[in-house]
């Protein structure tokens, strides 16, 4: 058999924003929630992005095939998804600029262009903020519920790029370090917990 046939293209499912203010953190949590629900074969990656900007250039360069997660400003009802694909995802990663990261990403997506190592398949699943003034606040309720909608809409996307996952039986590790993860991250004390 000819290996370089038989060889799968190198995916990355990438969650970008900031968890300090609210609604920008729907990114880093919908990636999150996708490696808690999917195990991934070893040509697939899955990056909790942030707010690193051009340090993301060498990740995003190495994949032909790239889902984004992101908070973006549609001008949609608040919690919407918007999922956009290939030569439209541009368009969003910087039309609206709601924070640096976004602008980062747009050129981060310039430089793989430059490089001649653009991904050949894009999707961005993109959901509609409420509120992106809330230092330290959590997402708010309509963006947290659409998050297993997103999941699913990223595991539809790989399957029908013919990428193989499978829903997790046992927990996965974490995706996140240092306690920024979900649920250390918005847990909130018992008024009780706080005295004494």
């Amino acid at each position: 058999m000819d290996e370089t046939n038989s060889r799968k293209p190198n995916v990355l499912v990438l969650g970008i924003g900031n968890i300090l203010w609210a609604d920008e953190g729907f990114g880093v949590r919908a990636v999150e929630a996708f490696h808690q629900a999917y195990a991934v074969p070893t040509n697939v990656t899955v990056l909790d992005g942030g707010t690193q900007g051009l340090y993301l250039v060498q990740y995003v360069t190495e994949a032909e095939h790239l889902i984004v997660f992101d908070a973006v400003d549609y001008g949609l009802a608040p919690g919407s998804l918007k999922i956009v694909e290939n030569d439209e995802v541009p368009k969003f990663t910087g039309a609206k600029k709601m924070s640096l990261h976004q602008t980062s990403f747009q050129e981060v997506l310039s430089a793989a262009d430059l490089l001649d190592r653009y991904p050949t398949r894009l999707a961005l699943i993109g959901c509609q903020p409420v509120d992106l003034e809330n230092w330290g606040g959590p997402v708010t309720e309509p963006v947290k519920a659409v998050i297993p909608a997103a999941v699913m809409v990223a595991a539809g996307i790989l399957e029908r790029w013919g990428v193989a996952i499978s829903s997790r039986r046992a927990a996965a590790p974490a995706l996140l370090a240092n306690d920024i993860d979900f649920a250390h991250y918005e847990r909130r004390a018992n008024p009780g917990e706080l005295t004494g």
